[in-house]
């Protein structure tokens, strides 16, 4: 069993930053394949960064691809994501999620996550 949980949103003018955070607690010296996924109202649930549990593997959405990076301190469990030149249509809720014992990897596909944090609002004004 695995919990999952995020901080760091926030209300942000656009062309602002955030970072969140997300820190994983379970079994330890464990395998954590962790992702970002987001949700704005009245659309499905997207795919944003991924990291292997070796974190030498990372995965972007293109539409964040060269303004937010993932990272991770494995010591701790913790996964962050750094968000730069912020725009309105990244206003969602972020979700931190987790792949347990799987090969290091860092999949955009959400059936893979079988744990899942409970979200951490992020609002970009323009």
């Amino acid at each position: 069993q695995v919990q999952l949980v995020e901080s760091g949103g926030g209300l942000v003018e656009a062309g602002g930053s955030l970072r969140l955070s997300c820190v994983a607690s379970g079994p330890s010296n464990s395998r954590y394949n962790l992702a970002w996924f987001r949700q704005a109202p009245g659309k499905a649930r997207e795919f944003v960064a991924a990291i292997s549990w070796t974190g030498d593997t990372q995965n972007y959405a293109d539409s964040v691809r060269g303004r937010f990076t993932i990272s991770r301190d494995s010591a701790q469990n913790t996964v962050y994501l750094q968000m730069d030149s912020l725009r309105p249509d990244d206003t969602a809720s972020y979700y931190c999620a987790c792949e347990l014992y799987g090969l290091p990897r860092a999949t955009p596909t959400p059936s893979n996550y079988r744990y899942w944090g409970q979200g951490t609002q992020v609002t970009v004004s323009s």
